[in-house]
């Protein structure tokens, strides 16, 4: 994985990046934590890149798709005969990593059992083959792992090992979601479509407001993973070199307020946050205090999405208002001619009787 698949210009993921290239060089060993889809191979592949064993390989291993009973086998390897099936003498994903970087992604998965061998291995650089009969093999690797479980709770519970986990600890990195680095969503998304996009053999050059707005406004539950395969599929779905406005269809929004977060669709989020923005700069569009500076937008970008949305202008909303205001006072007017002629009838009555 090329250190080009490192997208983004935040904040959040600049501070990030400070730290892949402060621990890439240091033989120490990293834990990567983070939810489910922020990227955590990509990271463990560019602490690699920068490191002094770059020119070797980098093995990775997923703890949690393999069975407990052949996991074991997978990490040391095996002895011809070691077991049934066992047919020839295999090599291990530890020396297969050797003078390389070892990545076990969701670590917490490990089984308790395989606990202490892993722990021997970091420590004192050897292991054995299943089967090996006591044959000690060294591995000179470095370890990256990573988990989307709180390991510190699963200590807790006594499942996982605590003098373990401090091996692994040794310089901790914490991926944030997608949703707490959303300056990154379009760039992300502009990648994402230039790679499926040679992949399909299309040329989609542009995403229009729209679609960007509503890949800005959505949660990501799935982080990355989730922005890359909704792009895909909106690649999949375009004919021309703009993205599908089909792409963002069937996302949904999270509107936050102070109270439980409402859904609600896409179109109503966006007004709802460019009229926060109207009311704080009152109604006024352009200029360095208005509401579209307030939005990083053009004047005429924010225009065209108020039109869009339905959102009136400031002379159509002052209008409104003197509407409003008119309606009101005639209604007032209306009630007051109502109420004197219901005292005028009776009085009426008294001279024609």
């Amino acid at each position: 994985m090329a250190s080009s698949d490192l997208i983004g210009s935040s904040k959040t993921f600049r501070a990030l990046l400070d730290n892949v290239h402060m621990v890439g060089p240091v033989d120490a060993a990293v834990l990567i934590q983070g939810e489910t889809g922020t990227g955590k191979e990509v990271i463990a592949r560019a602490i690699h890149e920068a490191s002094p064993r770059c020119r070797n390989r980098f093995v990775a291993l997923n703890c949690a798709a393999i069975p407990s009973t052949l996991l074991e086998s997978e990490l040391f390897g095996y002895e011809k005969g070691a077991f049934t099936g066992a047919m020839n003498q295999t090599v291990g994903r530890f020396q297969a990593a050797d003078r390389g970087t070892l990545f076990l992604d969701e670590i917490g998965d490990l089984p308790l059992e395989l606990q202490p061998k892993l722990l021997r291995v970091l420590q004192e650089k050897q292991f054995e083959r299943l089967g090996g009969g006591g044959h000690t093999i060294h591995a000179d690797v470095r370890v990256i792992a990573a988990t989307n479980q709180n390991l510190e709770r699963l200590v807790a519970e006594k499942r996982f090992r605590i003098d373990l986990f401090y091996r692994l600890n040794v310089f901790p990195i914490t991926l944030p979601p997608l949703r707490a680095r959303r300056d990154d969503i379009g760039p992300l998304a502009e990648h994402f479509v230039k790679t499926f996009a040679r992949q399909q053999g299309k040329v989609v050059e542009f995403i229009s407001h729209e679609v960007m707005a509503a890949l800005e406004h959505h949660d990501w539950p799935g982080n990355i993973r989730e922005l890359q395969n909704v792009i895909e599929r909106g690649v999949i779905m375009t004919t021309g070199p703009v993205l599908s406005p089909r792409t963002t269809e069937h996302l949904i929004a999270t509107v936050l307020s102070d109270g439980p977060a409402i859904v609600t669709t896409i179109a109503e989020a966006e007004r709802v946050h460019i009229t926060e923005a109207l009311n704080a700069t009152n109604w006024v569009v352009g200029g360095p205090k208005g509401a579209a500076a307030q939005l990083g937008l053009p004047r005429t970008t924010l225009l065209s999405r108020m039109q869009r949305l339905g959102i009136p202008g400031r002379v159509l909303r002052r209008r409104q208002q003197s509407a409003g205001r008119f309606v009101q006072m005639m209604g007032g007017l209306s009630s007051g001619f109502t109420a004197e002629s219901s005292v005028r009838a009776p009085a009426m009555e008294n001279v024609a009787g």
